[in-house]
């Protein structure tokens, strides 16, 4: 029954529309008829200025994050361990309830700032080296597309180098399979040179 419960609040934690509430309570805009209508933070960086965007990324990390510091309390009190599986469980829903949320018909952003918020809590030195990595591409590509599948493929690969259990691993590895998949329309424009840029 601990199980369920981390389950369904880790994805009612990932299924608020962080992007949608911020764009219709500050700036009476519906972030889905704009830009890439996506409610993530790069789409609301673009349409809504600089500060939507980092709020939106902010609020978007803090539902990964929380989901996972939740698992820990309900296992915590429940008597389970924070083993791996109980801290990934409530880590994936969140992003799973991010990309998929039951507000928005199952619909919802990449869960790339979400993942990030999961991995921050799960393994923060590759937390840190991805979002270095993400950075230096944007910086240099002005595609955040590609900075964050590149960052999201690295994640697996660096918690092997930090010797975590094969747990993380796994779990990276269906993270990034997430995120490259959910990116699968910015790869077709990346290949024919469509792709927005981002400009800071």
């Amino acid at each position: 029954m601990n199980y369920v419960i981390i389950i369904l609040v880790g994805y009612l934690i990932g299924s608020i529309p962080s992007g949608l509430l911020i764009g219709r309570a500050m700036f009476n805009t519906d972030l889905r008829q704009y830009g890439s209508h996506n409610i993530g933070a790069t789409n609301a960086w673009r349409i809504l200025g600089r500060k939507a965007g980092l709020i939106v990324f902010v609020l978007d990390f803090l539902k990964g994050a929380v989901s996972v510091l939740f698992a820990v309390f309900i296992g915590s009190g429940a008597g389970l361990p924070a083993t791996p599986f109980v801290l990934i469980l409530g880590g994936i829903m969140a992003i799973v309830g991010h990309s998929c949320s039951i507000f928005l018909s199952f619909k919802g952003g990449k869960g790339v700032a979400t993942g990030l918020g999961v991995i921050t809590m799960l393994m923060p030195q590759a937390a840190v080296c991805a979002f270095i990595l993400w950075l230096i591409i944007v910086l240099i590509t002005h595609y955040v597309s590609l900075a964050s599948m590149i960052a999201a493929v690295s994640v697996p690969l660096q918690a092997y180098y930090w010797d975590k259990s094969w747990e993380y691993v796994i779990f990276g590895i269906l993270a990034a399979a997430f995120v490259v998949y959910r990116h699968k329309a910015n790869i077709f424009r990346l290949m024919n040179g469509s792709e927005s840029k981002i400009h800071f």
